[in-house]
């Protein structure tokens, strides 16, 4: 017997909503999990690069990847342990570039295995085991329920969240250049603590950006996108955010820019029909620091991951 999940990827943070805020976007990875027959077969991990663009050398197909110890937790939480699985991860959602690659795999690992087992981990018990693989749910969410979500880690490790529907004319243009940034550096470059100034400023954005996606504001979701805990850090690992934060700044319909997740890809929050001067301005910035890209317009995706034939 065999499972295949589709999940979508995923941003996390949207500037101030660091660790807490996050969204599914319609590019996709396919796990399939499936139960070997010949005894002593053991684990055997295939990866699949669909966009013939990634180097996954580095990825481990052993008991070291994330996808297994993920499955592992999960026979582990009813008492048995994996034997004998084949794992066929296939992947388009670029890797390293804060589009919520790892997050993807995790959660349709979990899922197919859960589907193997005859589902004994529900919704909650299969975010809470996700996101202690991942350390934070903004893309684990997202990547299992779908659209616009704001979620928090507690105490108890439970994942407690809250959908809401994203403005239907909003755009994400999601820039894409062609270096990795992995999580740890980006992390890596973050204080210990920060100004109490500062965690009020994000305190106060992050609501305001929760509720101008809940009404619809515009104006509100243009200052909403201001950030002061990750972004000033992070802006010097990635070449380009600054010149492009520079030249959108005026654009007519641009509602901000924001790194996603730990970045290096970068988010254009828009309205309007001057989305292909937008992907012009980012791509020739980058073009001009002989860095290429890749720049898409997309929709927010509201279904999470999906067993699929």
């Amino acid at each position: 017997m065999k499972v295949s999940v589709k999940v979508p990827a995923t941003t996390a943070n949207l500037g101030p909503g660091f660790d807490c805020l996050g969204l599914a976007l319609p590019i996709y990875n396919t796990i399939t999990v499936e139960e070997t027959i010949m005894p002593g077969t053991g684990i055997e991990i295939n990866i699949i690069d669909e966009t013939h663009e990634q180097d996954l050398i580095s990825i481990p197909t052993d008991e070291n990847n994330i996808v297994y110890k993920a499955i592992e937790l999960l026979y582990n939480s009813i008492g048995q342990t994996p034997s004998e699985l084949k794992i066929t991860i296939k992947t388009q959602i670029p890797i390293a570039r804060g589009l919520g690659s790892s997050a993807a795999v995790i959660v349709g690992g979990l899922i197919a295995a859960n589907e193997l087992l005859g589902k004994p981990a529900d919704e909650a018990a299969l975010l809470s085991i996700a996101t202690e693989i991942e350390n934070h749910p903004d893309n684990i969410t997202p990547a299992v329920v779908g659209g616009f979500v704001v979620s928090s880690l507690e105490e108890d490790g439970s994942v407690v969240y809250s959908k809401i529907n994203w403005p239907k004319d909003w755009n994400i243009t999601v820039c894409i250049p062609d270096y990795e940034l992995s999580t740890s550096i980006a992390r890596s470059v973050l204080p210990a603590e920060v100004p109490m100034k500062d965690a009020i400023f994000n305190l106060k954005h992050t609501a305001m950006l929760v509720q101008a996606v809940n009404t619809h504001d515009e104006k509100l979701m243009k200052i909403a996108l201001d950030d002061r805990l990750h972004q000033q850090y992070r802006e010097k690992l990635i070449p380009g955010l600054a010149e492009i934060k520079e030249a959108l700044k005026h654009e007519e319909n641009v509602l901000g820019v924001v790194i996603s997740g730990a970045g290096p890809a970068i988010l254009v929050i828009s309205h309007g029909n001057n989305l292909n001067k937008i992907r012009e301005t980012v791509s020739k910035v980058w073009l001009d620091m002989n860095v290429k890209s890749k720049v898409l317009t997309l929709q927010v995706e509201e279904q999470g991951a999906k067993v699929i034939d």
